[in-house]
């Protein structure tokens, strides 16, 4: 459940049938702009996002479905925002509730369950369809500065009925123009309402009052002060009850304090793919294959001998490589009761999650497709921690390769983390870092083949190469390649959701296209360890 709070609010309880019109029209969701809800999450709602038909969504205090006071009678949907007309019923909750929102006390919060959304890297939610469960008066807006901007409340009168108590007369004060507009406003009469006693509560049970607790805001403190009323008027009760209770006799009343967010025990990073770079699907991806092109034979030039002897000439050959898209995917079920009542929210949690693994598998991808496209280049590091001559000695085979294959030198190093560990562990002949960590004191210019950090694996640049460090790698892999030869192709389709009422439950799925080409595999030269 979403509820957003918004901040421009028009009361009227004006005079229509005998009974007086009793309404509030408020802005409930204004579109295309981001704001912070109940769940601590980043929201926007785009126009149309909330029905304007069906069910009419209830009008609460405080999200509180046991304080009812009226009904959404009219929606009116702009390309700025969602208007409401709520129809106010006449009950003693009913009057508190038009009073202080005539006051400038109350602004609205909407209540929704999102249907179809997308979420951005920072992890902000857009809206773009929803179900609308309710409308609620709550004390505290979103925004800096909510004010009313109208009050209008005037009940209907007999017109044979008259004002006899008289009112001295008071010495006239000149207004200023700002409090002329308030004088006026004020002016409107308004009905007098009687003194209600104060409402009287049950205790609740453990299972409301938990409930209430995950719900949070307004729900938890009118729960907590239906207990501490409850204790005002049974405290002669209380007290004549002898014993000792402590909090293991009352576990259903303790507060269970969540620390949130949850512990982040995975970083969704994708190292490969961020080293290569991901391209978009090519013609808008609307198809399962596509073709990439690439030389079998070039043409070629040669010198003329003798004169008028025939030039060099050679049929140049292209191939069409078909590329096939993968598709990448995972879903979640979630019971209505796990959206509503966790706190902090599971739904953005999972959620988030789910999107995070879609980018740890696509990651995957590419790492395979850069082993099983590699080329051995005959070289091999026979791992010594303190002679490097091995290490130099293979990577310098897999460069010279590429470079007499296609004329081109290496620029990336693809590894494994143990081989990551290998490379910082090198050593000279005096124990120093062959690959020092060139910001710490009395390292620069020791040992220049390149630099290390501990703290970040792929900070490393052994010999000028950008060192790539992915556990999507097996053990003891070694690339040497040109990042240029490495294609990544992707089209993130995002999330989709479907609700089982039958069930109360809402399945959620985060899918995407996935294609990776090796586009020439003398560009690269993969290192053997022993």
């Amino acid at each position: 459940m979403i509820r957003f709070t918004t901040d421009t609010v028009t009361v009227k309880a004006e005079a229509g049938d005998k009974e007086g019109e009793r309404r509030i029209d408020a802005i409930a969701v204004p579109y295309n702009v981001f704001a912070t809800v109940s769940g601590g999450q980043e929201v926007m709602f785009k126009p149309g996002s909330l029905p304007v038909d069906g069910r009419a969504p209830r009008v609460f205090m405080y999200h509180d479905s046991t304080m009812p006071i009226g009904i959404v009678a009219e929606r009116v949907d702009t390309d700025e925002a969602m208007l409401a007309s709520m129809r106010i019923s006449r009950t003693a909750l009913g009057d508190e509730a038009l009073i202080l929102a005539a006051d400038g006390v109350m602004d609205v919060s909407v209540g929704v369950n999102p249907i179809e959304f997308t979420e951005d890297k920072q992890g902000r939610i857009t809206v773009t369809k929803a179900e609308w469960m309710e409308l609620s008066l709550v004390p505290i807006p979103a925004f800096a500065g909510a004010t009313i901007t109208e009050v209008a409340a005037q009940a209907a009168t007999d017109p044979d009925e008259t004002d006899s108590e008289q009112v001295p007369e008071e010495e006239p004060v000149e207004a200023t123009p700002a409090q002329a507009e308030v004088v006026e406003a004020a002016a409107i009469p308004t009905p007098a309402l009687p003194a209600q006693p104060k409402r009287k509560f049950d205790l609740p049970t453990p299972g409301e009052y938990l409930a209430a607790y995950h719900i949070g805001g307004e729900t938890f403190r009118n729960v907590q002060g239906a207990v501490k009323d409850f204790a005002e008027s049974h405290k002669s009760a209380f007290q004549a009850a002898a014993g000792d209770v402590l909090s293991g006799d009352t576990p259903g009343l303790l507060n269970q304090m969540v620390v949130a967010p949850v512990f982040a025990d995975l970083n969704y990073i994708r190292p490969v793919v961020a080293a290569v770079g991901a391209r978009a699907m090519p013609d808008g991806g609307n198809q399962k294959t596509f073709i990439r092109p690439t030389w079998t034979t070039h043409t070629s030039v040669a010198a003329q001998s003798p004169e008028l002897n025939p030039v060099s000439a050679t049929t140049p050959v292209i191939a069409s490589n078909v590329i096939t898209k993968t598709t990448l995917a995972g879903q979640v079920t979630l019971s209505v009761q796990d959206v509503d009542f966790t706190s902090p929210a599971a739904m953005e949690i999972i959620l988030r999650d789910l999107a995070g693994q879609y980018l740890l598998q696509s990651d995957n991808v590419a790492a395979d497709a850069i082993v099983a496209g590699a080329q051995a280049s005959g070289a091999t590091w026979t791992v010594n921690q303190t002679d490097p001559t091995s290490l130099i000695t293979a990577l310098y085979g897999a460069a010279v390769n590429i470079l007499t294959d296609t004329n081109f030198l290496p620029d990336h190093i693809f590894v494994a983390p143990n081989v990551w560990e290998l490379l910082g562990r090198q050593l000279d002949a005096e124990k120093r870092n062959v690959f020092p960590y060139v910001g710490a004191a009395g390292l620069m210019g020791v040992n220049g083949a390149g630099s290390a950090n501990i703290t970040q694996a792929n900070t490393f640049n052994p010999f000028g190469l950008n060192l790539v460090a992915d556990r999507n790698f097996a053990s003891n892999t070694m690339v040497v390649a040109r990042g240029t030869a490495i294609e990544f192709y992707e089209q993130i389709r995002g999330l989709m959701s479907v609700e089982a009422p039958s069930t109360l439950g809402r399945t959620f799925s985060y899918y995407g296209y996935v294609a990776t080409f090796i586009a020439d595999a003398d560009q690269v030269q993969s290192i053997a360890l022993a």
